[in-house]
């Protein structure tokens, strides 16, 4: 009976920190920093620019609104992430607006 119960404790603290972050592991999360990609994209996919940095690809929101870490909004639609403004929004119809 103890040793039934010590092994159900144990299971329990080595389970406790998945069971807590179970939320925030299901979010997607961006390749280099970790942080959460946010909700409101439709698209998901990064590339790696000139300089070696990880850039989320252009992207649709849901609300058409610009989400954090968008440089530029595309003719498209799509809000860029871009970090240099020479190629920005190149295979979306050229800068529509800077951010």
């Amino acid at each position: 009976m103890i040793r039934q119960i010590s092994l159900s404790l144990l299971a329990l603290l080595l389970l406790a920190p998945h069971l807590a972050n179970s939320e925030a592991a299901t979010q997607p999360r961006g390749p280099k920093t970790g942080t959460p990609v946010p909700a409101t994209l439709v698209e998901d996919g990064y590339y790696t620019s000139r300089s070696g940095v990880q850039v989320h690809r252009p992207a649709h929101t849901t609300d058409n609104h610009a989400p954090a870490g968008a440089s530029a909004q595309c003719r498209d639609g799509t809000f860029s992430f871009s970090v240099n403004r020479r190629g920005t929004c190149s295979r979306h119809g050229g800068v529509a607006s800077w951010l």
